[in-house]
């Protein structure tokens, strides 16, 4: 095995729950956890992409939330857990591989658990980085409005890959990278991979964010990049540029032609930043 490919899936108690866990690269190198956005398991960051950052001397980590994936499922619109719940999996993530501390990626609504990680917990975290995230300040552009399909019935499986494929698409705001076949098939395996894949839909939107108990953006002192799509129809990108400026030192990347999200042509320009973004950051 070369260094930068997957150690495998494993599925670990942490936190009273089951978390699918899968690494990849050195042990040895600087720890990078990636944090998905709401519904999204870890298929959402790509084994290619983690491969690509593990090959330039990082140690990464994705790992499915609960309620996504193969980690532990709740009823569909009855999840028992808090934000804050979602938040301590990172760091139970992090005990579980003995990691003292990571740098921590977090994307859209867990853009949330970095602003607790990097307030309430600023041992455990070497750097952060929010990708398509956002302050919530009441003074930034609203959304674009979304085409979104109705939900459909989850016993319907083509259906739901249909609709996982029409958000994708609306999420992407019209950005030339869209790959759609790519992402059907990334649907398909994903909705074929979940325990139950209505709590997906559902759980995370179920839950009210909370924030830190110490502060808020300006008390973070973490080495901080913001990543954010000039495309993004979801949270315009005032929004990237309000969460740079809130945090003190913070430095914004402009990723042009994205949407919500990461398509692989942007791929390059994200993973030299955060190698750079991660080299100096204290161990």
């Amino acid at each position: 095995m070369t260094s930068h490919q997957s150690h495998g899936e494993q599925l670990l108690d942490i936190n009273g729950v089951e978390l699918c866990v899968e690494r990849f690269g050195d042990p040895a190198a600087p720890a990078i956890v990636l944090v998905a956005g709401a519904a999204a398991s870890m298929l959402w960051w790509d084994a290619d992409l983690c491969e690509q950052i593990a090959g330039r001397g990082r140690y990464v980590i994705r790992y499915d939330h609960r309620d996504t994936g193969r980690s532990t499922s709740y009823p569909p619109g009855q999840p028992t857990y808090s934000f804050n719940d979602l938040t301590l999996d990172v760091l139970g993530v992090q005990d579980a591989l003995d990691i003292e501390r990571a740098h921590v990626v977090c994307q859209s609504m867990f853009g949330g658990s970095g602003l607790i990680l990097g307030v309430d917990h600023p041992d455990r975290v070497a750097s952060l980085t929010f990708v398509s995230t956002s302050t919530g300040a009441d003074d930034l552009p609203p959304p674009s409005d979304l085409a979104m399909p109705a939900e459909p019935e989850s016993s319907d499986a083509a259906a739901v890959v249909e609709y996982v494929v029409a958000g994708a698409r609306a999420f992407a705001g019209g950005s030339p990278y869209f790959d759609e076949a790519a992402i059907r098939a990334l649907a398909e395996r994903d909705v074929a991979r979940a325990r139950n894949y209505a709590s997906t839909l559902a759980n995370h939107y179920a839950i009210e964010p909370d924030g830190p108990a110490r502060g808020g953006f300006g008390d973070i002192a973490a080495p901080t990049l913001v990543v954010h799509g000039d495309h993004d129809p979801f949270l315009p990108l005032p929004h990237g540029e309000a969460v740079r400026d809130a945090i003190p030192g913070a430095e914004l990347l402009v990723l042009k032609g994205a949407g919500h999200d990461l398509p692989k042509p942007v791929w390059d320009d994200f993973v030299s930043a955060l190698v750079r973004h991660t080299e100096g950051a204290r161990p």
